[in-house]
């Protein structure tokens, strides 16, 4: 990885259990007091007065989660963001973060220098720590697990559960560009501008959690539910209209467009569907009493993130795509699947 996929070299192997410890993610807990530099089994931490612990796992695997030339911080930063996106989610504001990386033989010790760079950056961007986990060999492939830990007030964290029949469906950001970064990064599209190119690889490597913008929408107290777009806006949809009880329907031509994906999706038309399934946006998706949704726009417009509305719930039936004369689009595929 990091531009190489060969093993280790002598010159370049992974020190031992301890020592990699010491010199890569030793120093991602500093500022964590209860984590005692990695020295000891555990981390403790005290939330402070009144707030309640929010806490959110997710696992990537090489070339399945991110592709096995991945730059090194890159793959670092993307793991932490995805779940930073959570934790966005659920209007926390997040403390740190407990890690297991499994490594197979192509790991070495530039990778992970590299690695804990790319941490280590992101960490002071999004004020948080490492405060523990595990490092171990595997045959293979490489594989990551994170956990992120904020705090919310307690009983005020967002939810998928409690949309309403008649609450409008609001998205932040653009959707789609996730799916198309990868599809970029597997060289389709050779001749799309470098500009766009850039960008759609950004937004699949780089994912921006809304934190600041779930926080204020928290504590505004203005959304029914929420969670943030990992598998696919329809697919995400499904999960807030499942566990409300409600159904949903949005127009399909109202998805929020980046340049580079509008600029797409004219040479191509069919790529809509992809574009509203393909996931790895990590966008805010909320749904909005309609007397709020003003207030949703100034929080949001204050943050200078957009936001667009979809639709709306109602009250029975599935999450229902129109397209733009109104007739249901046929979508077999809503979404990624981990299974």
């Amino acid at each position: 990885m990091a531009g190489s996929s060969q093993a280790e070299t002598s010159e370049d192997a992974l020190p031992g259990e301890f020592e990699t410890i010491r010199r890569y993610f030793a120093p991602l807990a500093a500022g964590m007091p209860g984590a005692l530099d990695l020295t000891d089994d555990a981390c403790t931490y005290l939330p402070p007065a009144g707030e309640e612990l929010v806490l959110t796992a997710d696992a990537l695997v090489a070339d399945v989660h991110f592709l096995r030339n991945d730059p090194a911080d890159l793959v670092a930063r993307k793991m932490l963001r995805v779940n930073l996106s959570d934790l966005a989610a659920k209007g926390a504001k997040p403390v740190g973060y407990l890690m297991t990386i499994a490594v197979d033989n192509t790991i070495t010790s530039s990778w992970l220098a590299n690695f804990a760079r790319g941490l280590a950056e992101d960490q002071r961007r999004f004020d948080v720590h490492l405060m523990g986990g595990d490092t171990i060999r595997t045959p293979g492939p490489l594989s990551l697990s994170l956990t992120a830990i904020g705090t919310v007030p307690a009983g005020r964290a967002l939810r998928r559960r409690g949309a309403q029949p008649g609450d409008l469906i609001f998205v932040t950001g653009t959707i789609g560009d996730g799916y198309l970064g990868l599809r970029v990064l597997r060289a389709d599209w050779p001749d799309l501008s470098f500009g766009h190119r850039q960008f759609l690889t950004d937004r699949y490597q780089l994912p921006e959690p809304r934190l600041a913008l779930g926080r204020e929408i928290m504590a505004a107290g203005i959304a029914t539910a929420a969670m943030d777009v990992s598998d696919g806006l329809v697919a995400d949809l499904g999960h807030i209209a499942e566990t409300s009880g409600c159904g949903a329907v949005i127009h399909a031509e109202r998805t929020p467009l980046s340049g580079a994906a509008a600029d797409l999706l004219s040479h191509e038309p069919d790529l809509l569907v992809k574009l509203i399934t393909g996931g790895d946006d990590y966008e805010l998706l909320l749904t909005i009493r309609r007397e709020n949704a003003a207030r949703l726009r100034e929080i949001a417009g204050k943050a200078g993130i957009p936001v667009t509305e979809l639709g709306e719930m109602t009250d029975s039936g599935s999450v229902r795509i129109l397209d733009r004369d109104g007739a249901p689009l046929d979508i077999s595929q809503r979404g990624y699947q981990h299974f």
